[in-house]
């Protein structure tokens, strides 16, 4: 059984950002085996802790342009959000790269923040989602449907 098994309360239904928390769960639980099998200093607990640091940052850099496009009035919270964790993980590998043992603050950290952030913090924009898919669905149906002189 995995640290942190996938669940489906993680999916918002957004086909690319589904994957990619699929991803960081995969990667968290890549950390947990390592700590597992070789305890909190083995060699490959820091390339994790990078791919983490790359993963996220490319994660949110495609949630908050996706943010951006449907207009969510709370872009700027979300992304201080995106910012603190940010801050945070790159604490923890500074502090592993100094020989701090932080394996477990780490597992723990990252299996908390996931769940709440993508539970309630990335599912408060659904509704923006939906509102601005449906919207360029109408849209779209619209302008296919209009004779091709009357459009503008």
């Amino acid at each position: 059984m995995s640290f942190m098994p996938w669940n489906q309360k993680f999916e918002l239904g957004i086909a690319e950002i589904d994957e990619q928390h699929r991803n960081l769960v995969k990667l968290t639980n890549a950390l947990h085996d390592e700590i597992i099998a070789n305890g909190s200093r083995g060699a490959a607990l820091g390339e994790i802790l990078e791919s983490l640091v790359d993963y996220t940052h490319n994660h949110f850099i495609a949630e908050e342009m996706l943010m951006e496009t449907i207009h969510y009035v709370e872009t700027v919270e979300h992304k201080s959000e995106h910012n603190r964790f940010t801050a945070k993980v790159l604490d923890l590998l500074t502090r592993y790269e100094s020989g701090e043992p932080v394996a477990l603050e780490v597992l723990e950290f990252l299996k908390l923040w996931l769940i709440h952030h993508i539970c309630r913090v990335d599912r408060a924009y659904l509704p923006y989602f939906k509102r601005h898919t449906a919207t360029a669905s109408n849209d779209a149906t619209g302008a296919a449907n209009e004779p091709m002189g009357e459009r503008a």
